[in-house]
């Protein structure tokens, strides 16, 4: 049964997001389920289908990618009932879809399946992967790859942080770099490391190209 439930929340989440292109697609989807199953399996924690299936329903009510919030949850709503989950689970998946999020701010997690989904989302902002999907996500919004006059925003509100002025470069000071110390679970960190280090790298790297540096 909940192998059919799987299956079936794939499909629906994979006709939802197919066609993204700001970062939020099925394949960030996909990165993200895989990375939340390997760390519950290194980690011997968590309830795997409550994992999964978060993972796979994640982005589906977040506002960014909906006409609004309400029309968002209302669609995750909708797609929890069809497939007959039991409605426990059903609150736990949904508490975790609610406070995972970076934009959400400093939130204390209820379970160990959200710190698990949370670090497996947040790993996928990292990396090579990370930086891809920063400069897609800028590219949707119409944001400038990179503005030296901007400041880094440091305390922001999540109107702030979703509508504010900024560019793709300064998102790394604003969320990026700040991720690997944010981590839950030790399997997630040692991830990270690598990946946080290729960033730092990256950006020496553009500094020295913006600056023609020969």
């Amino acid at each position: 049964m909940q192998k059919t439930i799987i299956e079936q929340t794939e499909s629906f989440v994979y006709e939802q997001l197919k066609s993204d292109v700001s970062g939020h697609d099925w394949y960030h989807i996909n990165r993200v389920r895989k990375l939340a199953l390997h760390i519950a399996r290194e980690e011997k924690k968590g309830n795997e289908f409550i994992i999964e299936m978060a993972a796979l329903l994640h982005d589906i009510p977040d506002d960014k990618l909906n006409d609004d919030m309400e029309a968002g949850w209302n669609k995750l709503d909708d797609w929890l009932k069809m497939t007959g989950v039991d409605l426990n689970t059903v609150k736990e998946i949904k508490e975790i879809i609610s406070t995972i999020s970076y934009s959400a701010g400093e939130v204390n997690l209820t379970s160990v399946e959200a710190e698990i989904v949370q670090d497996a989302d947040r790993l996928d902002a990292l990396g090579a992967i990370g930086i891809a999907r920063t400069f897609a996500y800028g590219g949707k919004k119409g944001q400038p790859m990179y503005d030296p006059s901007l400041t880094v925003r440091e305390e922001m509100t999540k109107q702030e942080y979703r509508m504010g002025k900024s560019s793709s470069v300064h998102h790394f000071y604003e969320k990026l770099l700040r991720l690997q110390d944010l981590l839950n679970t030790d399997t997630a960190k040692n991830i990270a490391s690598e990946r946080h280090e290729y960033m730092v790298r990256f950006l020496e790297e553009f500094y020295k190209e913006w600056d023609v540096r020969l």
